[in-house]
């Protein structure tokens, strides 16, 4: 199984809605992450983002962002009220922001703390609950105990990104790691684990089936991203770029942002972030020079029209 990695400010619901429409290949999106707020447990984006008439057609996991179990409980009550029966629990976001608040992977600074959250949500017996996590916030050293506390419950699934806070998404995979959780896991490997981390290609992904052959589900994020025809290409074993299809992927976004209300200015915005990834699929100097036109553009119409000379 496939499944895409909430990346906040890219995968939310426009951007889910075109990717299946003009791409597919995706068991699972798992949007970006929600953080209740005291007194109400969505605010209008993300109530907007995990609306079911935003979400038709395609299999969405919201994932929560919190370290209070009576924030995730009411989260979890109003998300289940619209028909979601597995929520995802952020403890992986790396952001100095989320980690400086104890959430993310803070929460992995004090795994006493982290289990009797835990405790507490799954006592609450709302949905299922599935978890994306790091391996500690300074060193690798310090998943034992967190796997300790994490094999204690039954999650639907351990999504393992082998990097810890203090990495960021620099260095290599501490797959060493990920190995020690396969272990432990041992015939339930199959149905919990779920590997996440540095895969922007079909050979990464080979790489990581040969390692891992009993782990069958596999989250991308920047991988997919980057390069959108990633799992066809998985599933084909071929390059599967086409311009005509990214650029009608392209307009769709920038037509749905529009349509959202988000201002030109706004939507720009937003597109070029997304370029900021998907220019690793254009690496030739006349490519690059409208690339940097891109960048540069100030109002939709040269913008658009630079797009449109890079995907001719």
């Amino acid at each position: 199984m496939l499944y895409l990695a909430p990346l906040e400010g890219i995968t939310g619901y426009i951007y889910r809605n075109a990717y299946q429409k003009y791409f597919g290949g995706i068991d699972w999106y798992f949007t970006p992450f929600i953080a209740p707020a005291k007194g109400k447990p969505f605010r209008h984006r993300e109530l907007a983002d995990v609306h079911p008439e935003h979400n038709t057609g395609i299999m969405v996991i919201p994932q929560i962002l919190t370290n209070h179990s009576e924030g995730f409980i009411k989260a979890a009550k109003a998300l289940a009220d619209m028909g979601y029966d597995e929520i995802n629990i952020n403890m992986g976001c790396p952001s100095g922001t989320v980690v400086s608040k104890g959430k993310g992977s803070g929460m992995l600074a004090d795994p006493t703390k982290l289990d009797h959250f835990l405790e507490e949500i799954f006592a609450a017996d709302i949905c299922k609950i599935s978890v994306k996590t790091r391996l500690g916030m300074e060193f690798a050293d310090e998943f034992p105990d967190i796997l300790d506390v994490l094999m204690k419950y039954p999650f639907t699934e351990v999504i393992i990104h082998p990097r810890t806070r203090e990495d960021y998404y620099g260095g290599s995979v501490n797959l060493a790691m990920f190995d020690l959780a396969v272990e432990r896991y041992g015939e339930q490997t199959e149905s919990v684990l779920c590997y996440n981390g540095d895969i922007t290609d079909v050979a990464g992904y080979k790489n990581i089936q040969k390692r891992y052959p009993q782990v069958d589900k596999i989250m991308i994020g920047r991988g997919i991203i980057g390069n959108p025809f990633l799992p066809q290409e998985i599933a084909e074993q071929r390059c599967c770029y086409n311009a005509g299809i990214l650029l009608a992927f392209h307009d769709e976004l920038f037509a749905g942002y529009m349509e959202a209300g988000l201002g030109a200015r706004n939507v720009m915005f937003k597109m070029k972030e997304l370029w900021s990834f998907m220019e690793c699929l254009f690496e030739a100097p006349d490519q690059q020079k409208i690339l940097k036109k891109i960048r540069k553009a100030n109002d939709p119409d040269t913008y658009n029209t630079e797009v449109r000379k890079l995907l001719r």
